[in-house]
């Protein structure tokens, strides 16, 4: 009789997709390991790890990339598997003959912005705990939208700097650009602070996705007029009946309507630019930028006033937060689960992607907004706060006068929403029952 106990980590994140800029990465899961929330908060970069002491097992992973865990179960004693897809997980559980106990909503999600500590002691299974480690102070910055643009962007370009300069010198660098606000901030400030670090701004290509009747190409069009660089855009031409909804949630691994719309849109924009350049690695896109600075139809979520907006914590990037009803364990909330639509296509056709808005000292300065202040709980203020801060920021910084065009989300401008949503279909409930079936 087998009487000895034995836990095991499977550990499936492969350690050469960390980008840690500051440490390396075994001096980092020691800070997750031991350390305090501050000295985890000062892991600078891409992040997905996971470190162990014996019973104790603790996780934690940027804003930027999913982080997912399964515990089974095993006659020796439990097995936690961590990977960054859930199909990796179900591979793995074929091939220990664990199979069947698995199903996707079984797996768990790391919320960002949180240590996730659990004990391999077996059924019943303890919760785990969770340790915030990044909480911006709210309303730390004065009423000021010059000022305010000022640190906005100036994080930004900080944060795009280092970025660069990680990126080997002759290496292209891709811009996801519709010509938008985020999109649009984000071009702007990798050129200028190419520019500023001796670096050739012919390496840059501005992407921007055409299916043939979509208003982007001519926002991105004027936009780059205006600045007088048309010469960065490249459009990438893609078909409306190339649109799979069953690959998306495939490679997706979720079902919310918006994020199966927007990786559809992001698989198709990547696999443009991979067959016309099969070596490209590193692209950039502004992801982040409408949950720092709320600027979503609220009156498209019944859930939603803007008192909540302004008055939680990173309301749109954890969603409701860790410990409350609505808070998905298999799945997290807000842009902490929703990344994948960015993460997961670029990954699945070998890119390595980044947003600068999703890093926690741009994420800082935009929750230190005093939005109420500012907003005077009128929403069609708030909406146009966004591109006053950009716009301004932008003079600050490289005096351009960046064109700021009328929100649209990414989806909406490669192609028109009747089209789009008569591909793919509106059903968080369909969506769910064949992201499901891929399992059964």
């Amino acid at each position: 009789m087998h009487a000895e106990y034995v836990e095991r980590l499977v550990d499936l994140i492969d350690p050469a997709t960390q980008r840690i800029r500051n440490m390396s990465v075994e001096e980092a899961r020691e800070r997750i390991l031991h350390g305090t929330p501050e000295s985890v908060l000062e892991i600078d970069g891409s992040f997905a790890l996971v470190a162990r002491e014996g019973k104790r097992v603790r996780l934690a992973r940027s804003l930027d990339r999913p982080l997912r865990y399964f515990l089974a179960k095993r006659m020796e004693g439990p097995a936690l598997i961590v990977a960054d897809r859930i199909d990796a997980i179900h591979a793995c559980l074929r091939r220990e003959g664990l199979q069947r106990q698995f199903h996707p909503s079984y797996t768990r999600m790391v919320p960002a912005h949180y240590v996730v500590e659990l004990q391999l002691v077996g059924c019943p299974d303890p919760d785990p705990t969770y340790t915030r480690y990044f909480t911006p102070q709210r309303n730390a910055l004065p009423a000021d939208v010059d000022a305010i643009g000022r640190a906005y962007i100036g994080a930004l370009a900080d944060e795009v700097a280092k970025w660069l300069t990680g990126i080997p010198e002759r290496e292209p660098i891709g811009v996801c650009f519709s010509g938008g606000i985020d999109s649009g901030a984000v071009l702007v400030t990798v050129h200028e602070v190419m520019r500023r670090l001796g670096m050739n701004p012919a390496r840059l290509k501005a992407f921007t996705l055409d299916f043939g009747d979509g208003p982007d190409v001519r926002q991105a069009r004027e936009f780059l007029a205006r600045l007088g660089w048309g010469m960065y855009l490249e459009t990438v031409e893609a078909d409306p009946a190339s649109l799979d909804v069953a690959e998306t949630l495939r490679v997706l691994e979720d079902y919310k309507p918006l994020d199966v719309e927007c990786a559809s849109m992001v698989l198709a924009l990547h696999r443009g630019v991979r067959a016309r350049y099969p070596q490209w690695r590193f692209m950039i896109d502004g992801d982040g930028g409408d949950e720092n600075l709320k600027d979503y139809p609220i009156e498209e979520n019944p859930e939603l006033t803007i008192r909540s907006v302004v008055n939680n914590l990173m309301l749109y990037h954890e969603g409701w937060g860790v410990g409350r009803i609505k808070h998905s364990l298999t799945y997290s909330g807000g842009l902490s689960r929703s990344y994948a639509r960015t993460y997961a296509p670029a990954r699945h056709l070998g890119f390595e992607g980044f947003s600068p808005f999703t890093r926690p000292a741009v994420v800082a300065v935009a929750e230190g907004i005093p939005f109420t202040a500012l907003s005077g709980m009128s929403v069609e203020k708030l909406y146009s706060l966004k591109g006053e801060v950009v716009r301004r920021g932008v003079q600050a910084h490289f005096g351009l006068e960046m064109p700021v065009f009328e929100k649209r989300r990414f989806q909406h401008g490669a192609i028109p929403v009747d089209g789009l949503r008569q591909r793919l279909g509106t059903l968080e409930t369909d969506y769910r029952r064949q992201y499901h079936a891929l399992y059964q």
